[in-house]
């Protein structure tokens, strides 16, 4: 059975030299990220009106009797910016629990004692438990608590999977704090968590990430905490976030900012993009125009379905959630619609015409919302395309878009 010690224990376990003399009790213990991630480096010791700092290697033993060193070469405690201290910095502390997808507050720390004399963190504390022992710290032996906490199960969440919030990106950096378990959420359930931070949080969270995965992320925020972290973030990290995002998706959250953080944000970014938001943000926000997406595929009329498979194989970033592909004539008129489960039961020379729908359905830029909503319900169709008054192709309306609409109402 592995040997634990908690937090609470061992703040304050008397600390004894060589010959076995009080030198004080134990005030924090800290790690050090960048040498190990797990392992207690320092331990802090009271003694009158100062801290002396000693080494995990200096250790003779660690129990519940106390500590005992096996050298006695300690100095006096200076801050130390790499140094997590576990009472200071992760005690009642909010962190990320990245299993269960959830903002946590840490009551307790465990940690594994091996060969007797060295702690390395297992777990940190969440429920009932923890809270007991904090309740009767210092006033029951931890033996007695143990006993009380017994019939209790346990609520901890691993170290490894424990994300810590830390505001400042300087700091971040020396205490080694990524966004490497984060990243592998879900954007909606990260997202969900990003809604729970403080302000301070969510920035320092979504500034340390690839543009890519805050993009995702920020596509599943709502619109108001959405606005207040594009404001908060410099403006060439916005640029580049909005850039990873669909152009609808981005001209949204432009449209929730101030005139001058929304022009600052489009002058930051790449030509391309930020051409295909400035016209989408030329639309209400309540017409098909202001709800459409300009990425999808669309081929001339004459094309083959092996022409088809080569322009998905250049787009592959469309194919998650592309179900349809439109032909158009020379001047970009809309002309057909072909499902793109038909291509698979298709020879690679057949005509993309003859795989077409009977009708095209399709919807002027300036419709409003509700006859969006309408035709997405009549006709129980995935993807509307979005025309002008010349019937050119201009942008496509997903279920999804109207899911959103829907729910905002």
């Amino acid at each position: 059975m592995t040997e634990v010690l908690y937090l609470t224990e061992l703040l304050g376990l008397v600390v004894y030299d060589i010959r076995g003399r009080r030198i004080g009790k134990i005030t924090d213990a800290a790690l050090v990220p960048l040498i190990d991630a797990a392992r207690v480096d320092r331990f802090f010791v009271g003694a009158g009106w100062s801290w002396l700092t000693v080494r995990h290697d200096q250790m003779e033993s660690i129990s519940l009797d106390g500590i005992r060193l096996k050298h006695e070469v300690m100095t006096p405690y200076h801050a130390d910016e790499y140094m997590l201290r576990l009472a200071r910095d992760l005690l009642d502390q909010q962190i990320i629990d990245a299993q269960g997808r959830k903002v946590v507050r840490v009551t307790d720390v465990t940690f594994e004692v091996r060969d007797g004399r060295e702690l390395w963190v297992l777990e940190v504390d969440i429920g009932l438990r923890s809270v007991i022992r904090r309740l009767f710290q210092g006033v029951l032996p931890p033996r007695w608590i143990r006993r009380l906490q017994g019939p209790i199960s346990v609520n901890s969440i691993r170290w490894e999977l424990s994300n810590i919030l830390e505001p400042d990106p300087l700091r971040r950096l020396r205490l080694n704090i990524t966004t490497k378990l984060l990243e592998q959420m879900h954007p909606a359930d990260l997202a969900d968590i990003v809604e729970e931070l403080s302000p301070e949080d969510r920035e320092a969270i979504i500034e340390a990430m690839d543009s890519e995965k805050a993009a995702e992320t920020l596509s599943e925020v709502e619109p108001e905490i959405q606005a207040r972290i594009l404001e908060s973030l410099e403006t060439e990290k916005a640029a580049d976030i909005l850039e990873e995002m669909s152009p609808d998706e981005a001209a949204d959250a432009l449209g929730e900012l101030e005139e001058e953080t929304s022009a600052g944000i489009l002058e930051e970014m790449e030509t391309e993009p930020k051409t295909e938001v400035e016209e989408l943000l030329e639309f209400g926000e309540d017409t098909a125009g202001g709800l459409m997406n300009t990425e999808y595929v669309a081929l001339p009329a004459d094309a083959r379905v092996q022409d088809a498979f080569a322009a998905l194989q250049t787009s592959e970033y469309l194919v998650e959630g592309l179900n349809t592909i439109f032909l158009t004539d020379e001047m970009g008129r809309l002309t057909a619609a072909v499902p793109l489960a038909r291509l698979f039961r298709a020879d690679a020379t057949d005509s993309l015409l003859s795989l077409a729908n009977g009708q095209v359905l399709a919807v002027q830029a300036e419709s409003k919302e509700e006859e969006v909503s309408e035709l997405f319900d009549k006709y129980n169709v995935l993807t509307l395309p979005v025309v002008d008054r010349e019937n050119r192709l201009v942008g496509v309306i997903t279920a999804d878009d109207i899911i959103t609409v829907l729910r905002k109402r």
